[in-house]
C-alpha cells in the first residue's frame, strides 16, 4: 500500500527562503521513490506548507480537494511566525485555524517550534511528529572540505532574510570587536547593516554557497526564535562545526558539534572554544541526510493513510460550515493584518 503524495506549494527558482529550498529536496525524494503525484487531484495525501504567503489561493484548492474526496492533509508547520518576525500574530491564528479544521497530521521542524505553537494557542492535531529538515546532499556535503588554517580560522554566517532578528546585533558586534588578526569572517546574504571588517557577499545560488561554506571553518548563527534554520543545517552538512545562539531550535540541531552563546557577552568566548578544539567539534557532526528525512516524511504520511484504510481514522472533510467559517475568519484576520502593516508603516515613516 503506497499512497501517492503531492506537495501543494508554489515553488520559486533560485536562491530563496529555507522552506522553499527544503521542499524542493523533498519533491526530488518523492519523485525518485515513485510516490509523487504531479496532480493534487490524483494524490492520496496532500502536503501543505505552513502559510502560503502570496499564494493564498492554495487554501481554496485544499477546500475543493477536501470537499470532493477523503484526501489526507499533512500540514508542515513552521514558526510560530509571531516569534520569528516579532509581529504577525494574526498569521499564526490563521495557521492554527486551518490546521484545526483541515489538517489530519502535522509535522513540526523542532521540539522548540512544537511547544511554542502549542503555548500560544494551537490545538493538538490527530497525528503529529517532529522531523528536521535536510539540505540537498549533492550540494551541501563535506566532500573536498578545505582544512583550516590554524593561524587564522575563517568564520562564516548567512541569511536570506534581512530581518534584524536574524542575528544582525551579534554580526555588528563581531564586526566591531572580533580579533581580525586571528579570524576572518564572511557574511553571505541580505543585510540591513553595513560591515567594516566582515566581508559581505550578496545572495548566491546553492552551489556557490556550498563552495563558500567549504572554504570556511566555523559557522556562526545568531538568529532569534528560529525553529529549524536551513542555513545552519547547510553549514553542518558541509562539515562546519557551529557557534550558535542559545535560542529557538539551534541547540537541538547543533548538539555536540559546536558551542552555544547567549549574547555579546560570551559569543567570542564560544568562538574561542570551538577554535581551540576544532577537530573534536567537527568529529561530532552526525545529521540525518535528505534521504532519511524524506523517508520519515513518507512513513508518517503512510501511517495515517493505513489508519484511514483500515477504518481506524477518517480524514477531516471540507463542509459548507467549516469552509465558510474559515473564509470569514480569514478575511477578518487579514484585515487586521493589513491594518497593523499600515500602522507599522506610518510609525516607521515618522521616525
Amino acid at each position: 500500500m503506497r499512497p501517492k503524495i503531492h506537495i501543494l506549494y508554489k515553488f520559486v527558482e533560485g536562491p530563496w527562503g529555507g522552506g522553499n529550498q527544503f521542499l524542493k529536496i523533498l519533491l526530488c525524494y518523492f519523485r525518485e521513490a515513485r510516490v509523487y503525484s504531479e496532480s493534487p487531484e490524483d494524490a492520496d495525501v496532500i502536503l501543505f506548507n505552513s502559510y502560503p504567503f502570496s499564494s493564498e489561493y492554495l487554501f481554496n484548492l485544499v477546500f475543493k480537494l477536501k470537499w470532493k474526496s477523503d484526501k489526507i492533509l499533512i500540514h508542515r508547520v513552521d514558526g510560530p511566525i509571531s516569534y520569528v518576525r516579532g509581529t504577525d500574530k494574526t498569521i499564526d491564528k490563521i495557521i492554527f485555524l486551518f490546521n484545526k479544521l483541515f489538517a489530519d497530521g502535522t509535522i513540526f521542524q523542532s521540539n522548540w517550534s512544537r511547544e511554542k505553537n502549542y503555548q500560544i494557542g494551537m490545538r493538538r492535531p490527530p497525528y503529529e511528529t517532529i522531523i528536521r529538515n535536510a539540505p540537498d546532499p549533492n550540494v551541501f556535503n563535506s566532500k573536498h572540505k578545505k582544512q583550516p588554517n590554524e593561524k587564522k580560522l575563517k568564520l562564516i554566517a548567512s541569511s536570506w532574510s534581512s530581518n534584524i532578528g536574524k542575528g544582525f546585533d551579534i554580526y555588528r558586534f563581531l564586526d566591531e570587536h572580533l580579533d581580525f588578526n586571528r579570524y576572518q569572517m564572511t557574511f553571505v546574504g541580505n543585510s540591513p547593516i553595513q560591515f567594516n571588517n566582515i566581508k559581505w557577499i550578496r545572495p548566491v545560488p546553492s552551489l556557490e554557497l556550498a563552495d563558500l561554506l567549504k572554504e570556511h571553518d566555523i559557522y556562526i548563527i545568531a538568529s532569534k526564535n528560529d525553529p529549524c534554520s536551513n542555513a545552519l543545517l547547510e553549514a553542518l552538512h558541509s562539515g562546519l562545526p557551529a557557534v550558535a545562539r542559545n535560542d529557538g531550535g539551534h541547540p537541538e540541531i547543533v548538539g555536540k558539534a559546536g558551542e552555544l552563546f547567549e549574547d555579546e557577552s560570551n559569543v567570542i568566548e564560544a568562538i574561542e572554544k570551538v577554535a581551540q578544539d576544532y577537530k573534536y567539534y567537527q568529529a561530532q557532526l552526525d545529521l540525518p541526510n535528505a534521504y532519511m528525512v524524506g523517508k520519515r516524511y513518507y512513513q508518517f504520511t503512510k501511517n495515517i493513510y493505513e489508519e484511514f484504510s483500515n477504518g481506524s481514522y477518517h480524514p477531516k472533510k471540507a463542509s459548507f460550515s467549516n469552509t465558510m467559517g474559515f473564509e470569514v475568519e480569514f478575511a477578518r484576520l487579514k484585515a487586521i493584518y493589513k491594518l497593523h502593516a499600515v500602522i507599522r508603516g506610518l510609525k516607521n515613516r515618522g521616525k
